[in-house]
């Protein structure tokens, strides 16, 4: 029997969604209350786009911040639009029944590493963070990206937080971290005056390496013990 595009969506089984976030379960509720009450004429693919959207602006707005720091409310607001689009799409296909898995995995993922990519350069630019704290966060985020796409696709597990943190906590940070700016891009630490998102960029990028690390062993074992050489 050939293998066709129905064949094979048929065949497929989404792999086991994991969110053990600190605002996991309020957002789910949430989520689900705005998808219940949504109009017909907004659909999952237009969420999709609008998240694309929204992270792109985010990143200009980063960029215009270099000549008027008042573009870092602009960042929040995209942020916020982000979360929309980004949260809302999957919950309003499954809500109606019109999931589409393959495709939604898929889609999802490359816009947020279009997305990322999208935010970094325009976070580079800003005069907020030196170019290479934003060049070292956006390696980290895509090697922690590689690693839970493997695991997705080899344990049929997809992790959408790493312990207490996923997504919307981040973008929570994020939001904290411009708020901040606004009052002063500087922080001092042991007495000694560096750019604040220097700061927080070289902490989320021990984070997000270390926690990749940390993960690479875990499921190598875990994968190793389920396929011992004969």
């Amino acid at each position: 029997m050939p293998i066709t595009a129905s064949t094979t969506s048929a065949g497929f089984q989404p792999a086991l969604r994991v969110n053990a976030s600190l605002t996991a379960s309020l957002e789910k509720r949430l989520l689900e209350a705005m998808a219940e009450r949504a109009p017909r004429w907004l659909s999952s693919d237009q969420l999709t786009l609008l998240g694309l959207a929204a992270q792109t602006a985010a990143g200009i707005f980063y960029a215009l911040a270099r000549y008027q720091r008042l573009s870092l409310l602009g960042v929040i607001l995209c942020l916020a639009l982000n979360w929309f689009g980004d949260s809302m799409d999957g919950t309003l296909a499954r809500v109606r029944q019109q999931q589409r898995p393959r495709f939604g995995f898929y889609v999802d993922h490359i816009i947020d590493v279009f997305g990322a990519i999208a935010l970094m350069c325009g976070l580079a630019v800003s005069g907020l963070v030196h170019g290479q704290f934003a060049v070292a966060m956006l390696i980290a985020f895509l090697l922690l990206s590689a690693e839970s796409y493997l695991a997705t696709y080899t344990l049929s597990r997809f992790e959408l937080s790493q312990g207490l943190f996923g997504p919307t906590e981040i973008r929570l940070l994020l939001i904290a971290g411009n708020l901040a700016l606004l009052r002063s891009p500087y922080a001092t630490v042991f007495h000694h005056r560096l750019l604040l998102f220097d700061l927080g960029g070289a902490i989320a990028t021990v984070c997000m390496f270390g926690t990749a690390v940390v993960l690479a062993v875990r499921h190598t074992a875990q994968l190793y013990r389920e396929e011992p050489l004969p």
